[in-house]
């Protein structure tokens, strides 16, 4: 993130150089749209961003027990993450290390990662145990075979994986985050999840992370959300590290469209959304309801959106059900077709990126948080732009 937006002011400009003849301030502009439609900077965010940021992997339920594991992807890569014995959690790549045959499929629980290809057999925590016939390989050191390592966090039950072995701890990419989590959902660690809905967006992942997290569009587009859950005139979102902090009072209680508790929580009238870049959202619904956003980057123009929904224990609840359905015939739906608008849009001779409305007050009508993730998309791909001048 750069020095302005760590310090908390909103440049509105640039300014041309002193000896430039017209010294007329410069509003920002967006993104050139072959960030968004190239797909040699798709390829590079695959390489590079997406295989050296935190990634959403699957939520700890999966994995409660000694030997259940789940497969994920992050960056084109196949990988999967099990509960060993003594309870520790552990990330690998899904790949057998005698001739690259894939290891598990799905979720389930396995007393041993066996091979499908030739019964190579390892433990659950990597390391190789037997395969047929090695013993009769000369100086064979099985000790020295394990599986490849990815890195795991667990952030409040939901674990994340990274790429990149020497990357920083979440706490250091997104501050404050866990602890302003646990003092809006209390009951954090003990939530399930109840429902997934996933929503395919012809779109290149950026513009849908774009569109969720800027609401300049909201009291246009998304009558049901701005009417019926926030307060508009208190919405702001401010960079937090590289995370997204969404702040809004809740609407007021004649207008919520679902019953909330006052005095569940100190804020339980709140709603509140935490955007972890690249591509995760913790969000809470006023009543203290969480709600996540998943995004998965399938090509430079399709990208697939996970809502997951929680409650404790996984305990069916009509609010929340009724919540999501809501949720996704309305602000969703309604999003789908921004989404994929833009896309169309970007890929027309006649644009040209437009300045950015950057209001140094912040507030619902500003797009400085826009402002911060273009950076932040511009610095993911600037150790490869150096050696690739027409990007």
């Amino acid at each position: 993130m750069n020095d302005a937006m760590n310090s908390g002011s909103i440049p509105t400009h640039r300014t041309k150089a002193v000896n430039d003849s017209d010294s007329t301030p410069q509003p920002i502009r967006s993104l050139e749209a072959r960030y968004y439609t190239d797909p040699d900077i798709f390829h590079l965010e695959q390489a590079g961003l997406l295989a050296r940021t935190w990634q959403f992997a699957g939520h700890s339920s999966l994995v409660n027990k000694p030997g259940d594991y789940f497969t994920f992807t992050i960056a084109g890569e196949n990988l999967f993450c099990v509960r060993d014995r003594e309870g520790e959690l552990h990330g690998f790549y899904n790949v057998c290390q005698h001739r690259a045959h894939e290891l598990l499929s799905g979720e389930g629980n396995t007393r041993e990662v066996v091979c499908p290809y030739h019964a190579w057999t390892y433990t659950l925590n990597g390391q190789l145990r037997t395969g047929p016939n090695v013993n009769s390989v000369p100086g064979f050191d099985r000790s020295r075979i394990c599986l490849t390592p990815v890195r795991i966090e667990v952030f409040h039950g939901f674990v994340f994986a990274n790429l990149d072995t020497d990357a920083a701890p979440m706490d250091d990419w997104f501050p404050g985050v866990r602890e302003e989590l646990e003092a809006y959902v209390p009951h954090i660690e003990r939530l399930q999840p109840l429902e997934w809905i996933d929503t395919p967006e012809a779109c290149n992942w950026k513009v849908s992370v774009e569109n969720y997290s800027e609401c300049y569009h909201c009291t246009l587009n998304h009558r049901a959300f701005a009417t019926g859950v926030i307060k508009p005139n208190t919405y702001d979102i401010q960079p937090q590290g590289h995370c997204l902090r969404h702040t809004t009072a809740s609407a007021n209680l004649d207008r919520m469209s679902y019953p909330i508790d006052l005095d569940s929580n100190e804020h339980a009238g709140e709603y509140s959304s935490w955007f972890l870049w690249p591509m995760f959202s913790f969000q809470v619904y006023p009543g203290n309801i969480l709600n996540t956003y998943h995004w998965r980057a399938e090509s430079t123009d399709h990208v697939t959106v996970w809502r997951g929904w929680y409650t404790i224990d996984g305990t069916d609840s009509e609010v929340v059900r009724r919540l999501a359905s809501q949720d996704r015939a309305t602000t969703v739906e309604e999003d789908i077709h921004l989404v994929e608008s833009v896309q169309r849009g970007l890929n027309s001779r006649g644009y040209k990126p437009g300045p950015l409305v950057l209001d140094p007050a912040c507030g619902l009508r500003s797009e400085h948080s826009v402002h911060a993730l273009q950076q932040w998309m511009r610095d993911a791909i600037k150790p490869v732009k150096n050696h690739d001048k027409h990007l």
